[in-house]
């Protein structure tokens, strides 16, 4: 079990790596195109996968600032049913 474990752990990151650079927006991926981010994780599982969450996943919302939406957006605070003008005259 010890001798399979770093490749399972190997097998892991780059199955992880491919589906998040597949479902990652063309416009967010960072430094390479898309289609070279996938065959540099599949030619060179380890040192592509690295690559990529260092150098080219997408900022994820801690960096685009918090409370910020899609786009960078600032995003809405929830209202209550009692702050909804359209819920209290449907009542």
């Amino acid at each position: 079990m010890v001798r399979v474990l770093p490749t399972l752990l190997l097998l892991a990151f780059t199955v992880y790596c491919l589906v998040s650079v597949v479902q990652s927006p063309d416009g967010e991926v960072r430094s390479l195109p898309k289609w070279a981010w996938i065959l540099l994780v599949l030619f060179f599982p380890l040192a592509g996968g690295l690559a990529y969450v260092i150098a080219g996943r997408p900022l994820g919302a801690g960096a685009r600032g918090v409370g910020r939406g899609p786009g960078g957006r600032p995003r809405q605070a929830p209202r209550g049913p009692d702050d909804d003008d359209d819920f209290l005259r449907g009542l």
